[in-house]
């Protein structure tokens, strides 16, 4: 319901850090304070209007319906529910590697030269077969746009690849 255009993977990600301001992985405290009220200023622009005026409580119901794991905390798959992302990109990521034995069966399948790195080539592989098993459409650009917003993401050495530690976070 929040009439804002669907953002584009890289989109999502600016937003993302703009708001997890210390980069610890969730939008909490007052950067959750500045995302809700910049998200209200985005509905009230788009004529959504709201019939709680109080801040507090609309918080409060919003917490209640996106925080899931209900930690007080917005995490990434959480915002990428909220936000009209394109293709949920993001969720169909993380359900593929949801639990710790999927992600090392596909960190080993991908790792292809066994280097203990999944380099951008590898992830790009990864990122094709993902796609393809999640029947979303895609072009060579798209992938390619992808593979360096997931690597924008996570790589957070700056080597173009990505280590174990780098991966699982």
């Amino acid at each position: 319901h929040l009439h804002l255009a669907e953002l584009t993977a890289s989109q999502f990600l600016d937003v993302w850090r703009h708001f997890d301001a210390d980069g610890n992985g969730y939008i909490e405290g007052k950067e959750l304070e500045n995302f809700f009220q910049e998200l209200e200023s985005a509905r009230k622009g788009a004529g959504v209007d709201s019939k709680n005026d109080n801040l507090g409580d609309k918080m409060k119901d919003f917490m209640h319906k996106y925080d899931k794991n209900a930690d007080g905390k917005i995490e990434m798959a959480e915002l990428a529910q909220i936000l009209p992302t394109e293709e949920n990109f993001l969720l169909c990521f993380r359900q593929h590697v949801g639990s710790s034995s999927e992600f090392m069966e596909a960190w080993r399948r991908y790792d292809t030269d066994r280097s203990g790195y999944i380099e951008a080539n590898e992830l790009k592989g990864f990122l094709s077969d993902l796609l393809k098993k999640a029947n979303r459409p895609y072009d060579e650009p798209k992938l390619q746009e992808y593979t360096q917003t997931i690597l924008r993401m996570f790589d957070m050495n700056g080597d173009g690849k990505l280590g174990l530690s780098e991966m699982s976070r």
